[in-house]
């Protein structure tokens, strides 16, 4: 398909809103003020966008929500917090096509009757960080940004807020408290952050793939945009191939591409001929998937229907080299780590499963060791203010799930035998 999220960033100027405007930028922005608002929210609904950040959540539903709430001012927060293990798909918007995301947040600021927007950004990401702040100087130098956009009265300002490394302010609550300037932890819900959000004030909380996708929205229609890949979860989608693969890198394609098609039409197949033994399809909180069930439409709907979860569309790929035990260790130490601890049942559950996971790894692991873990991440899941707890749950749950022998093997030998 042809590229409109990654459009132009061959070029080694791409990030400059010249290069932007030649390559067709900034065209839908006047477009947009044609509508009304509300025509706006019902154009992103025809088009049946879902959110990119994991959850999949219906775009308009969230927009109309924020609207609906009477209190003002009303803020547009775009989430740049990638943290997850094995994501790296916006990136390459970040870095090098920042003025299609600027563009999709004042359509967005428009469209909610946000005057103020942030765009949260990952602490690892510098070089985004100075990239987006001379595209934000750039955009109110052209007029794009500021009280009079385009001399149409409308208003929008945009700022960047840089993270300091937490994993769990990828979450919008604790993203949310981050920017207040308190200690990042998600909060209990309701309130929802697009009534009770940023300042008391309602918020919507989008990811940086789903605001730019609102350009292409708005220049061909919702219509149109319905019709690309999967007619439940409409549009490109950008995937991130990471690990013994041939081509890793990040792929826009139609929502929906068929995992295995990923892995080997596009990404070139497994690296070095071997064998694929394990995909994680979504990012390291997703549940793994053995190599013969890799035949499932890369989307909302359907990957669940498989046995795991779109989420942020990171494509982890092993090999048959690869000690699965060692995966699921190491995710436990990550996660472990970047637990909060605001709930005892992540901030003690994940220092539980890590430990036990180490002593399987290290060649002490007991009888009773498997129902121990299924055990601890049982009373885990559905018991945690945000889903960093379940998905700790969850990845010990699939990986014993489909890889139980090589935890038993673990246990009786003694030893790892792909050390």
């Amino acid at each position: 398909m042809k590229k409109v999220l990654l459009k132009n960033i061959e070029n080694p100027n791409s990030a400059d809103i010249n290069e932007y405007k030649k390559a067709g930028g900034y065209r839908s922005l006047p477009k947009a003020f044609e509508y009304k608002p509300h025509d706006i929210t019902d154009i992103v609904k025809k088009a049946g966008l879902r959110g990119r950040g994991g959850a999949g959540f219906p775009v308009a539903m969230k927009w109309s929500f924020a609207c609906a709430d009477p209190k003002f001012p009303k803020y547009l927060l775009c989430n740049a917090d990638e943290g997850e293990p094995g994501t790296f798909k916006d990136r390459p918007i970040l870095e090098k096509n920042p003025h299609l995301l600027i563009e999709g947040m004042i359509i967005a600021g428009y469209a909610i009757g946000a005057q103020y927007g942030y765009i949260y950004l990952r602490g690892e990401y510098p070089g985004a960080y100075h990239i987006l702040n001379k595209a934000i100087a750039q955009a109110y130098e052209n007029n794009l940004l500021g009280d009079d956009i385009l001399g149409k009265g409308i208003k929008f300002h945009l700022a960047v807020h840089r993270g300091a490394g937490a994993y769990i302010c990828g979450e919008e609550t604790a993203l949310i408290e981050s920017l207040e300037g308190d200690k990042g932890q998600p909060r209990m819900r309701p309130p929802f952050p697009v009534n009770v959000g940023v300042f008391a004030k309602p918020t919507v909380v989008n990811n940086v793939e789903t605001l730019s996708n609102i350009p292409l929205i708005i220049e061909i229609g919702g219509e149109e945009y319905s019709k690309i890949g999967s007619s439940d979860c409409p549009g490109p989608k950008l995937y991130c191939v990471s690990g013994h693969i041939e081509k890793p890198g990040v792929y826009e394609l139609p929502m929906g591409t068929i995992l295995r098609d990923i892995i080997y039409m596009h990404c070139g197949g497994i690296k070095d001929g071997k064998n694929l033994k394990a995909v994680i399809p979504g990012g390291v909180t997703t549940p793994v998937l053995p190599a013969d069930k890799i035949d499932c439409p890369m989307d909302f709907v359907n990957m669940p229907k498989h046995g795991s979860m779109l989420g942020s569309g990171a494509v982890i790929v092993m090999d048959e080299t690869v000690c699965l035990v060692k995966v699921c260790h190491r995710a436990l130490k990550f996660l472990e780590h970047e637990s909060c601890g605001k709930c005892t049942p992540c901030r003690e559950g994940t220092g539980w499963l890590r430990s036990i996971l180490e002593r399987i790894e290290n060649g002490a692991g007991v009888e009773g060791d498997i129902e121990l873990l299924l055990s601890v991440s049982g009373n885990m899941l559905g018991k945690t203010f945000c889903p960093l707890g379940d998905g700790a749950a969850s990845v010990v749950q699939n990986f014993i799930k489909h890889f139980r022998s090589e935890f038993e093997e673990h246990i009786k030998d003694g030893k790892c035998r792909f050390k």
